[in-house]
């Protein structure tokens, strides 16, 4: 018993004379021990191109050459796209070593730009509609691993969209494909809240891609809201994507080809107005045709006229009397009779 007491006096006592010493000595193992070996960073979080454009997501690693076993392992570089269901997420591009692939429809159009030997960016060519969105860049070495998140942005625009049957007509998946045939993908609520800032309202709720049902007002009025409501993007949450009826929101960029009025000596029926455009070596043009080309172009034409989904309508970029005297937009006349009605008809001629 006098023995044991002895034992933890000696060890009470050598604790309180190194006791700052195993504080000190405990900090710098932990640092070495368990501090990050592997960092990435991206130089800018968020970049910006457009549509057919070339475009490099910024991502670097850095590792610490200090640590025991650094270096002995192959690097290896991974870019997702991040969805709107964070529990999936989309594979873009793998490299380790000599050996690479990309997958789905980035499939040729993605390559690491290799800059320097800590560079891990990735170039994407041939931008589509589609790729917008956040791209997750994952680089691993051995068991260390650190990831940066990068948002590619495009220039576009909204617009609002219903088909002939009228407003509140499509489900979630028609609204995608509506946007589709229109040269146009549905819309994200970050681009529907810069179309908002921008001064887009609308009163009809609309699809966004992730699920939401959505729709922009500027000027607060009774019908849409309340008078005495906020301007904002009003959210009317999610709904059931099979059964429930909107319409959509749609974006569209630039495109590589030219849209025209075509000039004919008469006024044209549907099927008139797609034989003359046929004839001129174009096809009658999509919705979002129309709106890129007046929101990105500034085109301007007071002649109402026949687009592919059988609507009416004419870009105004400077208003003027009897040419939408309030404000700039593209002018929606309906959907008319297609035997009987005539109009002119707009025209779109794709570059190769």
């Amino acid at each position: 018993m006098k023995r044991l007491l002895f034992l933890v006096l000696i060890s009470i006592c050598w604790a309180e004379h190194t006791g700052n010493y195993a504080l000190e000595r405990d900090r710098i193992i932990h640092i070495q021990e368990n501090g990050p070996r592997l960092l990435v960073e991206a130089e800018q979080t968020k970049v910006f191109s457009h549509r057919g454009g070339n475009i490099t997501l910024p991502c670097k690693f850095y590792r610490d050459h200090t640590s025991a076993g650094s270096g002995t392992h192959k690097i290896r570089v991974k870019w997702t796209k991040l969805t709107s269901d964070y529990l999936k997420e989309v594979d873009v591009f793998v490299a380790m070593g000599l050996h690479q692939k990309s997958y789905g429809n980035y499939q040729g159009r993605v390559f690491l730009k290799k800059g320097s030997e800590n560079d891990a960016s990735l170039l994407i060519t041939d931008i589509t509609l589609e790729d917008y969105g956040r791209y997750k860049c994952e680089v691993i070495e051995g068991l260390e691993d650190d990831t940066a998140v990068v948002s590619l942005d495009l220039q576009g625009v909204v617009f609002p969209y219903f088909p002939r049957l009228g407003r509140y007509n499509l489900n979630f998946h028609e609204a995608q494909q509506a946007c589709l045939d229109q040269d146009s993908v549905i819309a994200s609520f970050d681009q529907l809240y810069d179309a908002w800032r921008s001064g887009l309202d609308w009163c009809n709720a609309g699809w966004l891609n992730d699920g939401s049902v959505q729709y922009p007002i500027t000027k607060p009025r009774e019908p849409c809201g309340g008078k005495n409501t906020v301007p904002g993007v009003r959210n009317y949450g999610f709904w059931d994507k099979d059964k429930s009826r909107y319409d959509v929101f749609c974006f569209t960029s630039n495109f590589n080809g030219r849209f025209y009025y075509l000039i004919h000596p008469t006024k044209l029926t549907y099927d008139e107005a797609v034989q003359a455009c046929l004839k001129d070596g174009s096809q009658i043009a999509k919705v979002g045709q129309i709106f890129a080309a007046w929101k990105l172009l500034g085109y301007d034409r007071c002649d109402a006229g026949w687009l592919a989904d059988g609507s009416v309508r004419y870009p105004i970029s400077r208003p003027r009397r009897r040419c939408s005297p309030d404000e700039a937009a593209v002018r929606f006349v309906g959907f008319p009779d297609k035997k009987h009605k005539l109009y002119g008809v707009y025209c779109f001629r794709a570059y190769n």
